[in-house]
């Protein structure tokens, strides 16, 4: 019996300095990211860039309205045969495709823009993060906004562990 006391005793001590041992932190990055000038700077290009975009789609549709307008007033008129409805109408339909089409190259571009101009950013921030990990010896930090981890000391990965007996 009093073994079995001095084991739990022992474990428990044992499991209580283990914890004690490892250090968490937590941020939320994306107060962090709202606080940031360089963000700041990163949001105005992109805005001034999608207000680019959005002046040729918006050209786009006043063209499109403009030959929809012309071909409704000659179709009133009664001056086009049915082949010729038939043509114009497919033109329309194809600029009003192309006009689909730009929207979504806009949505692509958009994101692709907002990724080139925030990974230099994101990149400052985990190198932050890493070193304060690192120089404070933080087992792990969190992100609050997001519940994610963000720094892990590499000794506590346990993949090659778990990968071992899997037998991968």
């Amino acid at each position: 019996m009093n073994h079995k006391i001095l084991f739990t005793l022992c474990l428990s001590f044992l499991i209580c300095f283990g914890v004690q041992a490892q250090k968490f932190g937590y941020v939320n990055s994306s107060q962090l990211l709202v606080d940031m000038p360089e963000v700041k700077q990163a949001d105005a290009q992109l805005e001034t860039y999608q207000k680019q975009l959005i002046s040729k789609g918006e050209s786009m549709v006043k063209t499109f309205e403009a030959n929809y307008q012309a071909y409704a007033a000659e179709a009133n008129t009664g001056n086009l045969s049915k082949v010729q409805m038939q043509t114009k109408e497919g033109a329309l339909t194809t600029e009003q495709q192309n006009i689909a089409k730009y929207e979504q190259e806009v949505q692509m571009k958009l994101i692709q823009k907002r990724e080139e101009l925030y990974k230099p950013i994101l990149a400052k921030v985990q190198t932050a993060i890493d070193a304060i990990g690192a120089e404070e010896n933080y087992t792990m930090i969190f992100d609050t906004s997001t519940g994610a981890l963000l720094h892990a000391n590499s000794t506590k990965d346990l993949l090659s562990k778990i990968k071992g007996k899997l037998g991968i």
